[in-house]
């Protein structure tokens, strides 16, 4: 699984002219999800996410985490993470899991974070989705599990 991660100001997504999902203050994660990803990483790659400790304290370092400054979550589903343009000039998506086991497991990711207690807007998988952020910082990383 890969995830791309802002910090954010504000973030939503429309689908078909319709705001979807909706956040203020947090973190936008973009989620790829590979054919060789399993149900045992979303947990671990949920909790690691929820913990990074990339929010500033009050002396400006970054020093807490989303969980810590109740900041929200939107979950972006984006296949495009998985494509390969090492060869020629059309992406390969063939490490991409197919859609059905890789929603399987962005729904499992979103699941942990809600019981984890976070505030969680989302995507709809699979379609074709309008997303609009105020990067805050910028501040940007990349987890893969």
């Amino acid at each position: 699984m890969r995830l791309v991660i802002q910090r954010v100001a504000t973030a939503q997504v429309v689908v078909a002219d319709e705001i979807i999902g909706q956040i203020g203050a947090g973190l936008c994660v973009f989620i790829g999800v590979g054919k060789a990803d399993d149900k045992s990483k979303a947990g671990p790659l949920a909790e690691k996410m929820s913990n990074l400790r990339i929010f500033e304290d009050d002396q400006g370092k970054m020093n807490r985490s989303v969980r810590d400054v109740g900041g929200e979550i939107l979950v972006v589903s984006q296949f495009t993470l998985y494509g390969d343009c090492t060869k020629g000039n059309r992406p390969s998506f063939t490490d991409a899991a197919p859609a059905t086991e890789a929603q399987r497991l962005y729904e499992t990711f979103v699941d942990r974070l809600r019981a984890l207690g976070l505030r969680v807007a989302t995507g709809r998988f699979g379609a074709k989705m309008d997303v609009s952020l105020t990067n805050d910082g910028p501040v940007t990383f990349i987890l893969e599990a």
